[in-house]
């Protein structure tokens, strides 16, 4: 059976869809990734076919555009529909279009929850069956606020659920007029937002994320499997300035922000340096795609461009970082306190979810930080023993999941054998 996963957004979004598909295709599926063309190094060492979506989402993130929504984007969802229409507006339809391509010989369709609207329109197109695949919890439910709400504080069950449709919502109103144009290309009639969420809840759903991170009852549609790490290839081997930096001293704070440095990444590097020195640790910057660098860095930092965090992590004291749901999973896993600084869409989420389990210091959001507070919250996740050995707790309950196999045996049981 030939599966094609369709993913786009940035690698959080891409890397558990890899780690899936190489899941599959160990258990005798025959599995394409169609993910944006600027993974195409990322995925194809990895062992996957590979099919380049028009669109760089690297590009998009970096312009002014995407950096302005990193900063402000998220903080209202009403905003964000016009934000995001506006950044995809370029891309979204020849990505679609070679979606839909990816798809053509293909039996069955996995997408990514968030990317429902144009998985639906192909897999109608098609007559191929669809699951799907979410990092972040996207079905409404009456036990915690939507991810990407704005009130990320549990103010009871009608508000849980309101919360979860209206940014379903917010998620049609994205793509609209773009998934309406593509189901015409199609031969499909127009959709709508009742359509869009029958089939959200209907159709399958495997949540990628730990029940012991998101212990909760869903419908019967919807199945945790536990996260999809992608570990450090084998072969793989830390630089000797790093391996020299590790053990010059006690166990750095990591911090790095992907693609979510903002506007003035300068500024956010410059304010990390203080942190760190007025909590007097040592810290590891990794610079991302947003572009964190600084030109003055002491000796008790060291900045990388790139590390494997499933490596580096277990060897930290505790991990600073936007809040999206991979690099959250790897701090867990790792069992070291985390701090998140969310920006923007489910961000925020995490860093409610982190706090409410013990597991790091409330959040910080990025207009809100300053250096004070995140010494305060570097010198708090460093030091409070308490909250180090529930981290500790967690991140043994997690290493010993199997997200992959659990994914696999669901699929299996829609999908049939391979």
């Amino acid at each position: 059976m030939k599966i094609t996963i369709f993913a786009a957004g940035s690698r959080g979004d891409i890397q558990p869809c890899l780690v899936l598909g190489r899941g599959l295709q160990e258990a005798g599926y025959q599995v394409c990734l169609a993910a944006p063309e600027d993974f195409a190094d990322f995925v194809r060492p990895h062992g996957l076919d590979f099919f380049p979506l028009r669109g760089d989402v690297q590009e998009i993130m970096a312009s002014d555009t995407g950096r302005k929504f990193m900063e402000t984007g998220g903080s209202n969802p009403l905003n964000s529909i016009f934000a995001v229409r506006k950044m995809i507006r370029p891309v979204v339809m020849e990505m679609a279009e070679d979606a839909f391509a990816a798809c053509r010989d293909a039996e069955a369709m996995i997408c990514l929850g968030v990317f429902s609207a144009f998985g639906q329109a192909i897999a109608a197109a098609l007559n191929i069956p669809l699951i799907h695949v979410e990092p972040t919890p996207l079905l409404p439910t009456k036990a915690f606020p939507a991810a990407s709400w704005p009130i990320q504080r549990n103010w009871g069950r009608h508000h849980n659920y309101l919360s979860g449709l209206a940014m379903l919502g917010v998620v049609w109103l994205w793509y609209r007029p773009f998934v309406n144009e593509f189901r015409r290309k199609l031969g499909l009639p127009p959709s709508s937002f009742s359509r869009f969420f029958r089939v959200m809840r209907t159709a399958p759903m495997i949540g990628a994320y730990s029940p012991s991170v998101i212990p909760h009852q869903w419908p019967a549609s919807m199945h945790v499997s536990g996260y999809l790490f992608l570990d450090a290839q084998p072969d793989w081997q830390p630089s000797p300035e790093l391996q020299e930096f590790l053990g010059a001293g006690d166990p750095p704070v990591y911090i790095g922000f992907g693609s979510m440095a903002g506007r003035h990444p300068e500024k956010l590097a410059t304010l990390v340096l203080e942190a760190l020195d007025r909590s007097g640790q040592r810290g590891i910057l990794l610079t991302g795609w947003g572009g964190l660098r600084t030109r003055l860095v002491p000796d008790s930092v060291l900045v990388i461009d790139s590390v494997p965090h499933s490596w580096l992590f277990p060897r930290t004291a505790a991990v600073i970082h936007h809040g999206g749901a991979g690099t959250t999973a790897e701090g867990l896993r790792a069992g070291v306190p985390t701090i998140i600084i969310p920006f923007v869409l489910d961000q925020p989420f995490w860093g409610a979810r982190v706090k409410s389990l013990g597991l790091g210091p409330d959040p910080i959001p990025q207009k809100k930080l300053t250096a004070d507070r995140l010494a305060q919250a570097i010198t708090t996740a460093v030091s409070d023993s308490e909250m180090r050995q529930r981290a500790a707790a967690v991140g043994e309950t997690i290493r010993g999941e199997d997200g992959v196999g659990a994914a696999v045996e669901i699929i299996r049981g829609y999908f049939g054998e391979p």
